[in-house]
């Protein structure tokens, strides 16, 4: 941990080289973190209200902030397994703590999503939403997510340096993990289906619920629930660090 904090300068200047990238030669720019999951959103408002038909009160609102979740989620998670490979001139050449390229991706992912915050809280108002107090508990929502997050890119970044596999196996694993968790469907309608446990039982509906509740439902997540969530990003987390203190040693023979 002391040595991350010596190296707050070389997190801070990874995470803005990160947004520059991201939006290089873009018109649009940062517009897209909040014009993409909007866009998103209008198709899947189109798809499940006017073909399937399942009734989900304000279903905008409702699907936003389970995409802003999960591209979180899922573009840090990408981005962690990608993050060693993308420095191995540094890591070959330099003494430099490697964790600090995950965390760097994960707080430039939280960058992201606090600017996408921007369209719920116009679309909350738009629609005639009930704003609450429990917004303000949105940023320990974030802390629980990216924690969560945090936690699984250390443990998939050295993978992805060992086996490049890995990342077409993650990459198609999230895919299926988007379906199985309950982002652009309300969880009660797969209730008596054979995989319903799969989706309850789900880590990722467990934090997702914890950043959907204060947007969505106007309320703080319930205490057990909370706890709950706390302790698989912790988990996951503590996991996560032991799994990249494990193999850091063996990551620049492989890059």
């Amino acid at each position: 941990m002391q040595n991350l904090i010596r190296y707050q300068d070389l997190i801070w200047n990874l995470v803005v080289r990160d947004l520059k990238v991201r939006y290089r030669r873009s018109f649009l720019g940062f517009i897209w973190t909040m014009l993409q999951p909007l866009l998103t959103m209008a198709v899947l408002y189109i798809v499940f209200s006017s073909i399937f038909r399942f009734e989900v009160r304000n279903y905008p609102v409702y699907a936003l902030a389970g995409l802003l979740f999960w591209n979180f989620f899922q573009q840090s998670i990408v981005s962690s397994m990608n993050s060693l490979r993308s420095v191995a001139y540094i890591l070959q050449k330099l003494p430099v703590p490697m964790a600090v390229f995950p965390i760097a991706t994960v707080i430039s992912g939280i960058i992201n999503l606090f600017l996408a915050m921007l369209p719920v809280l116009i679309l909350i108002w738009l629609t005639g939403h009930k704003f609450g107090p429990s917004l303000f508990f949105l940023p320990i929502s974030i802390l629980i997510a990216a924690i969560f997050t945090l936690g699984a890119g250390l443990l998939l970044a050295p993978l992805a340096v060992f086996f490049t596999d890995v990342i077409e196996l993650v990459t198609v694993g999230l895919t299926l993990l988007f379906y199985l968790t309950p982002i652009i469907y309300p969880k009660e309608i797969v209730a008596g289906h054979s995989f319903y446990p799969i989706v309850f039982y789900n880590p990722a509906r467990s934090i997702l619920e914890v950043f959907r509740d204060p947007i969505y439902y106007g309320k703080i997540p319930p205490l057990s629930h909370l706890s709950i969530s706390i302790f698989l990003a912790v988990m996951v987390l503590l996991v996560g660090i032991w799994a990249f203190r494990k193999t850091s040693h063996r990551i620049p023979f492989y890059l």
